[in-house]
């Protein structure tokens, strides 16, 4: 713990279920804005704010004072009580061992769930003399966002409650109630300003990085040799010592052990489902910065809550979104605005859900739902998202993104798919395609009248549009001007919905492609290195990393579909590789956020994790992968799996000859500029010469995906080969 490179890049989170948070490094330094030991809503927004930023220890003894605090001021840490800490543990609750000469003291962090309450019980496991404790606590009482800054009007006051003292530095806050179990505790009043901690991811990121702290004082107690205390802080009053005491054991008690990686990943989903007042459950899509997402919601429904069986939760985070639908497009803090896919993932959704309950019950909860969401696309909304007469849904804004690539640089979206995107006509094929499936057997014939025609029409466009025969891929997305040809993990989606419009052929021929180029050890990069605008790594300034994060970034969400589109291609043959792609990301989970995964992670090796530090669709994919896994131990038969419900997908296999294409657009147009004659890193060359065979394995994956996830995956030097294709 004293190599402060190592300990400040790991961090730790606790959640309460209702949208408050516990999360700072995992020697208590916190280096972002927002960290706090005490990050709640103070309303029914989905708004959070730092109320108690930080608790320093100090133990004394012969009238030394021994702070066990670790604080990063401008240049210097100041205490620099990591020196003293010899262990740290992360289950069942994150624990920090100190050592002072004879003095041991375990510090135990408890998030109470259900309730705005942090508790931390202090055990001192050894001590020669008497001891003393002394916890001073810092408050910052403002939006998770901003930055605290000196000022008058800020209540140092504190005011007595029993067994400690309750605080509220503002007017339109909650009292924050400090309290302890040490019956004979003190409370020593202080108010003082801290000036300048400062916060270096921040800085880092380009954003002011300096905040000013109050502390209105300091509990003082002694401590024995085997004693516990416990330190409470809430925003309601617990109402005596022994409270205190049961409450942190009953809570400690019903605590899981995290004993392996996917008990890792069961706990971090459970913390992503939020219960509000009034009501409301939702989804965060990721600590510590976003709220909840529509999109991200949606896709991640299925690993984070359906795989543990949680169909209550699933229910209840849909009926929330339903009833803040308005014309067919969601609205509210739980989706997105004028988002032209999100509304389609709903129907994804809907799909897992049916296998909880039955297809009639589902359609008398969400069948007016489903149906109002495909009238919004036909009748057009926002002025910007359109069903046109072939079938296909246009999605186009000035400078507005529309889909999930929605960063913007500058004012403009990073990655530029105004017009017909892939995911999102796949995305509506398979939305009309179950929505009739169900109207048939709840005999709607008014809707299946009125949509039967639909998926033919969309389907003959999709392939007309953006099957491109002779590279053996989809393009990007299509417009009046263009057929856009990049390399991008978009096109997997339309290779693993139930309802597809590509044969068995075309998904061999696409996940060929994609194991080429956009196939890692972390998931799929969002584009091929080979692309004159892939971005191999982050820098630290906002603006490289929203450049970086559409444009070469690894996301793990899209690696369900791979799967899930292997599966359905080679069933149960594909099952070693599934479980290996699995396993790869054990070690992800003791690294960033210890105990759960990344948002995304650079496209070159080593595969750094970026962004939020825990995602709800990174561990909802994990999840969903799986479920595809424990699915798939259950088929006896060596056959390759029928993908379900699938009537609208002629399986027919594609001749050998055809499937030279992939090989042939290889010579053609990946050719190195000619000042980089670098050669293809090895895990590339190994895929390069399986997607060459004459004759290609139905996955032709094993190789493919065991050469990728190596670590010592050489670095991919981009290779400017895909260029706008303009339309005649």
């Amino acid at each position: 713990m004293g190599n402060l490179e190592y300990s400040l890049q790991r961090e730790m989170l606790a959640t309460d279920r209702k949208g408050g948070y516990m999360s700072t490094t995992i020697v208590c330094c916190n280096t972002r804005k927002y960290h706090g030991l005490m990050v709640a809503p103070i309303d029914q927004s989905d708004e959070a704010y730092v109320l108690l930023s930080s608790l320093d220890e100090t133990i004394i003894q012969h009238d030394q004072s021994f702070n066990l605090a670790l604080h990063r001021y401008k240049g210097v840490y100041e205490p620099r009580g990591h020196k003293y800490i010899t262990d740290f543990e992360y289950t069942p609750t994150p624990t920090i061992t100190y050592r002072v000469g004879g003095v041991i003291l375990r510090k135990e962090l408890l998030w109470i769930h259900k309730r705005t309450q942090l508790m931390i019980r202090y055990t001192l496991v050894d001590a020669h003399s008497d001891t003393t404790l002394r916890l001073r606590p810092f408050f910052a009482f403002r939006n998770k966002h901003s930055l605290s800054k000196a000022n008058v009007e800020a209540n140092g006051r504190s005011y007595p409650i029993t067994g400690g003292v309750k605080c509220k530095l503002y007017e339109g806050y909650p009292w924050l109630h400090l309290q302890t179990n040490k019956k004979d505790a003190e409370f020593v009043a202080a108010p003082d300003w801290y000036y300048g901690f400062e916060y270096p991811e921040e800085i880092k990121r380009g954003y002011d990085g300096y905040e000013d702290l109050l502390t209105t004082g300091y509990f003082e107690m002694s401590i024995k040799k085997g004693e516990s205390i416990i330190f409470s802080a809430a925003t309601e009053e617990v109402a005596s010592a022994d409270a205190i005491t049961e409450m942190y054991e009953a809570s400690l008690a019903r605590r899981t052990h995290k004993i392996d990686f996917i008990s890792c990943l069961h706990h971090s989903a459970r913390q992503f489902v939020v219960r509000r007042p009034g009501g409301r459950t939702e989804m965060i899509a990721g600590y510590p910065w976003y709220g909840s997402v529509g999109r991200d919601t949606l896709i991640s429904l299925p690993g984070i809550v359906l795989e543990q069986g949680y169909k209550e939760d699933c229910l209840d985070v849909l009926d929330t979104m339903v009833s803040e639908m308005h014309n067919g497009d969601f609205a509210g803090s739980a989706s997105a605005q004028v988002a032209a896919d999100a509304p389609l993932w709903f129907f994804w959704t809907l799909q897992h859900l049916e296998k909880h309950i039955t297809a009639k019950k589902l359609w008398e909860r969400y069948g007016e739902a489903m149906k109002s969401i495909l009238e919004a696309y036909r009748r057009g909304f926002g002025g910007k998202v359109v069903l046109h007469d072939n079938g296909l849904v246009w999605a186009a804004a000035d400078n507005e993104a529309l889909t999930w690539m929605n960063t913007q640089v500058d004012g403009k979206p990073v990655a530029q798919r105004a017009g017909y995107a892939v995911e999102i006509e796949a995305l509506w094929y398979n939305a009309v395609s179950y929505t009739l499936e169900l109207a048939r057997k709840m005999k709607d014939k008014e809707f299946v009248e009125k949509w039967a025609d639909i998926p033919a029409k969309t389907k003959e466009s999709f392939l007309a549009k953006f099957w491109l025969s002779e590279e053996g891929y989809l393009a990007d997305y299509v417009n009046d001007y263009e057929v856009n040809d990049f390399r991008r993990s978009n096109m997997i989606v339309a290779c693993a919905l139930d309802y597809t419009m590509l044969d068995e052929g075309q998904i061999m021929d696409v996940l060929s492609v994609v194991r080429q180029h956009l196939m890692t050890p972390r998931g799929l990069r969002s584009l091929s290195p080979r692309n004159a605008h892939y971005e191999p790594s982050y820098a630290d300034d906002q603006r490289s990393q929203d450049l970086a994060s559409r444009n070469g970034s690894i996301w793990i969400w899209p690696l369900m579909l791979y799967v899930k589109s292997c599966f359905a291609i080679a069933g149960s043959r594909f099952l070693s590789d599934a479980e290996e792609i699995l396993a790869g990301f054990n070690e992800e989970i003791q690294t960033a956020c210890i105990g759960s995964v990344s948002e995304c992670f650079e496209g070159d090796p080593p595969f750094r994790a970026r962004g939020c530090l825990s995602q709800a669709t990174s561990v909802g994919a994990l999840l969903h992968i799986k479920m595809q896994i424990d699915a798939m131990k259950g088929v006896k038969a060596e056959k390759p799996a029928k993908s379900a419900k699938k009537p609208a997908v002629k399986k027919e296999a594609k001749p050998a000859t055809e499937q030279k294409a992939v090989k042939a657009t290889a010579k053609k147009t990946e050719k190195p500029v000619a000042a980089k004659k670098e050669a293809k890193p090895a895990t590339e060359q190994k895929a390069v010469k399986a997607t060459a065979k004459k004759t290609e394995n139905p996955v032709a994956a094993k190789k493919a995906v065991k050469a990728t996830a190596k670590k010592s995956a050489a670095k991919t030097a981009p290779v400017k080969d895909e260029k706008k294709k303009t339309k005649k």
